[in-house]
């Protein structure tokens, strides 16, 4: 059984909602998926698990949480070259930039990033609420 890290910071719940579709995704596919927040991962975790789904909302000037995601990830990045990632978030304002930068990062330190970001305008519904899933059994596969 493939287990599955999905890492994410939520303000207003719309990122946790995501989240937690994933985690749908990823018991559909026949996977074990493990919620973490930012306090709860670091990078002695990474070897713990087949793949990794990070999740964070744009904010500010469109840039990851910085007083928790941002440090944790940073300090992770590293130790997730090679490995199988997917990201995710969600954003009220802007178009995105946020996750370009941080797809472009992500590839820079050499993460097999395994689809395309799954980012929500405010809560995910509908089509973003299947790419969520679809995010989780890719990871699975």
């Amino acid at each position: 059984m493939s287990k599955i890290a999905i890492v994410y910071w939520s303000g207003t719940g719309n990122t946790e909602a995501m989240a937690n579709l994933v985690a749908e995704g990823v018991a559909a596919a026949g996977g074990q998926a493990d919620l973490l927040t930012p306090e709860l991962f670091d990078a002695g975790q990474v070897d713990q698990y087949a793949a990794f789904a990070f999740g964070c909302p744009s904010m500010g000037a469109e840039q990851l949480e910085e007083a928790e995601f941002e440090p944790m990830f940073t300090a992770v990045k590293p130790r997730l070259a090679g490995k199988t990632v997917g990201l995710f978030g969600s954003y009220g304002w802007g178009d995105g930039e946020w996750m370009r930068t941080w797809a472009a990062d992500c590839e820079d330190t050499g993460c097999d990033l395994i689809a395309e970001p799954v980012i929500a305008c405010g809560a995910p519904e509908g089509g973003t609420a299947d790419a969520c899933r679809e995010l989780g059994r890719a990871l699975v596969r």
